[in-house]
């Protein structure tokens, strides 16, 4: 039986991508983890790994379409002894670059039902006495001793695969933006031709941006979370002189290493260790009423990028150096730059920082990073007038705005997070401590 290959849930949140590039094509041989194709999520473009081995029959999404959902069947992959004519009930090719249907035009009902059933993942089914498992799965789970009935399949319409076996968790099931996917309702077609009319603006006033992947699933995710969360900001103002004359400090004894600490590196650290000491504010609201109390402080921190923002993560940032946090940093900056990263390193974190200091903004508020409880806003260090033992004197000042998850984090956890945050930032020595 052929084999229908799916455009992959390459993340919790991911619904739609774009397929970027093809490593096959027709007639040829894929064993289970080569790589076969690239696709481009709202956050990067990764690889995507085969499950089953096979011969590549036929293609469905050629190289660059756009609003590939999860799910949908990408190409059709011949098992051992099967030839062509095991292609005459695959679906349809897709083409290249689906343009968004014009207002009047009525839906298809046939690719309507042939993406309702590739969304809704089937339970494991035989035919006849026979387990749908794919060759590589049944030599694992012969290797292994078990049993494939007892396995749950996540493969096309409940298919046993290579990872089901691997886990040997029987009643997996497919991932939950799957599902996700499967009961969103399609959003509404939207007319380019003139956009703007019912709000008074002329076509010819104004240009349409088509905007990628990561612009379009930011603003969906942002949206939902100013709409969604009970988010309220904390401010404060730390004094950071001592904090400079500790960074020049630490470079000159870095110099001979090649290293170089920013402010930023010196802050991620802080946030990390103040984690560690308010451990109820490192926390995430779970539906259904639960919280998640983190063990780590892996602090994400957002890195502009073409189209819009990434949050790469340093993990365990409280038992890191800072001269190991700046090389991570710089090496997650420039990938995620370059859209190389993986998911592991933008997904998990458990706080969030956001510095546009030094773009000269003084204060801003940011929203929070679900499902995270709290995210901080760096300013510009600047130098302002401040009292000092009750004389007026000048410090450099730096502005930091904290927003919370009011379902996790309270208005006096949030308070003592900020205590211990400006603690270590005046007084740096205190994180060697």
């Amino acid at each position: 039986m052929s084999i229908e290959i799916l455009m992959p849930a390459l993340s919790p949140t991911m619904e739609e991508g774009t397929l970027a590039k093809w490593h096959v094509k027709t007639g040829d041989a894929v064993e289970s983890g080569m790589v076969i194709a690239e696709i481009e999520t709202d956050k990067a473009t990764m690889e995507v790994e085969a499950v089953d081995e096979g011969v590549v029959g036929k293609i469905l999404v050629e190289e660059g379409a756009e609003g590939v959902k999860v799910n949908e069947v990408i190409a059709i992959l011949l098992e051992e002894g099967e030839d062509e004519s095991a292609l005459d009930k695959a679906p349809s090719e897709k083409p290249a670059a689906a343009e968004a249907p014009k207002a009047e035009d009525k839906p298809a009902e046939a690719p309507q039902s042939k993406s309702a059933e590739s969304k809704a993942p089937a339970a494991p089914s035989k035919d006849g006495d026979r387990i749908k498992a794919s060759p590589l799965a049944r030599r694992i789970a012969a290797d292994k001793g078990l049993d494939l009935a007892s396995i749950d399949g996540s493969g096309p319409h409940g298919r046993i695969v290579k990872r089901d076996v691997e886990n040997a968790q029987p009643g997996a099931a497919a991932p939950a933006a799957a599902s996700a996917a499967a009961s969103a309702p399609a959003s509404a077609p939207v007319d380019l031709d003139d956009p703007l009319k019912a709000f008074g603006i002329a076509r010819d006033r104004y240009e349409v941006e088509k905007a990628d992947n990561i612009t379009k699933i930011s603003a969906k995710r942002l949206s939902e979370s100013f709409r969604d969360i009970p988010h309220f900001p904390l401010t404060v103002d730390c004094r950071i002189d001592a904090l400079l004359d500790f960074r020049q400090r630490v470079n000159a004894a870095a110099e001979k290493d090649g290293a170089k600490v920013s402010v930023n590196d010196i802050l991620i650290k802080a946030s990390g260790l103040a984690l560690k000491k308010v451990p109820a504010a490192n926390s995430s609201w779970i539906e259904g009423g639960n919280i998640a109390r983190h063990k780590h402080a892996d602090v994400s921190v957002a890195v502009a990028i073409e189209g819009g923002l990434i949050t790469p993560i340093v993990k365990d940032a409280d038992l890191k150096g800072l001269v190991e946090i700046s090389r991570e940093m710089k090496d997650l900056a420039a990938r995620a730059r370059d859209k190389k990263l993986k998911p592991e390193e933008f997904r998990g974190g458990t706080f969030s920082l956001s510095n546009l200091g030094m773009f000269g903004i003084d204060s801003f508020s940011s929203i929070i990073n679900p499902p995270q409880g709290m995210i901080m806003s760096v300013g510009a260090g600047e130098q302002r007038p401040v009292v000092k033992n009750g004389a007026l004197a000048i410090a450099t000042v730096m502005t930091v705005t904290l927003t919370c998850d009011h379902r996790v984090v309270d208005g006096a956890t949030g308070a003592k997070w900020l205590q211990a945050f400006k603690t270590f930032v005046e007084d740096p020595m205190t994180m060697l401590m």
